[in-house]
């Protein structure tokens, strides 16, 4: 039987509810300590026997400068952090999606702000470079994530024993089309480092919205706090149900939260509001 056939099998008998997990930091600039932390939520959630957890974004680093990030950037499928991803979606027996890392860019001054999965063996199933990059000039702060990071420019989707997993990250948020071009996504995994400026009316309206016009759950895994640079993140994790419901959240503080995933529940919305299969994408522009 080939791998494709396999994969296909898996998804369609995958009826019964099962649970999902995203984990929440306030990283640092210690790589080895942000590990080592994210280890330790890790084995949290799957001791509550979620099959699928969900890092925040720059889980392994949050330096005092943007450019921090660059002199750890990793070559893909080589590093001290990739490591660490693979041997534990291995070690715990989970499908983990690896907030992002940076990993090596064409231009040598900057990162991909890259999000990879694994499977329950450790191995690499998907790669997604972030497309959407920051940009904020309000009051005292100003974030300008092209000045360090490289955009990426295609829409990943992996297929998994939960169904049809969409990836994106934290600015990504704000633009639903990335999100239909996913084309029928079961489940949106969204690591994040919202700030507490945009995070605090934003967020989980955004949240809420792509679980909604989706009719798919949504993984949104945060950073949360006060970290040693000075930046507050906005935190609030959470899990939102294909109706909109938000299943669990933690408002700020390293955790996690865990809800359960019911993929009939959510053949039953989709049957009673077939909104998908009611976009008319192809109209003429004015």
């Amino acid at each position: 039987m080939s791998d494709v056939n396999s994969t296909q099998q898996r998804i369609a008998a995958q009826t019964q509810a099962f649970k999902v997990a995203a984990v929440q930091m306030a990283s640092g600039p210690n790589v080895a300590g942000n590990l080592s932390e994210a280890r330790r939520l890790i084995a949290m959630a799957a001791g509550q026997d979620a099959r699928l957890v969900v890092l925040p974004e720059y889980f392994p680093i949050m330096g005092m400068r943007d450019t921090d990030k660059v002199a750890l950037r990793e070559q893909p499928g080589n590093g001290v952090i990739q490591s660490f991803l693979s041997e534990t979606a291995r070690e715990y027996k989970i499908w983990l999606v690896g907030g992002s890392i940076p990993l090596v860019a064409d231009a040598p001054d900057k990162v991909r702000n890259s999000c990879l999965v694994f499977d329950e063996t450790g191995r690499q199933v998907a790669h997604y470079d972030k497309i959407h990059l920051f940009n904020l000039d309000l009051g005292n702060e100003h974030y300008h994530e092209a000045r360090t990071i490289e955009p990426g420019k295609r829409v990943v989707v992996v297929d998994s024993p939960f169904g049809r997993i969409g990836l994106a990250v934290c600015y990504d948020l704000r633009f639903p089309e990335l999100f239909r071009a996913m084309k029928d996504v079961d489940i949106i995994t969204l690591p994040a480092a919202f700030t507490e400026t945009t995070g605090k009316l934003h967020w989980e309206v955004l949240v809420r919205a792509r679980a909604i016009e989706n009719l798919a759950y949504v993984v949104a895994a945060a950073q949360g706090g006060y970290h040693v640079s000075g930046r507050e993140t906005h935190g609030n994790s959470m899990i939102v149900d294909p109706w909109g419901r938000v299943l669990d959240r933690l408002p700020r503080g390293s955790g996690v939260v865990i809800a359960e995933v019911n993929p009939s529940y959510q053949a039953s919305l989709r049957a009673s509001l077939p909104a998908l299969s009611h976009r008319t994408l192809n109209l003429p522009q004015p």
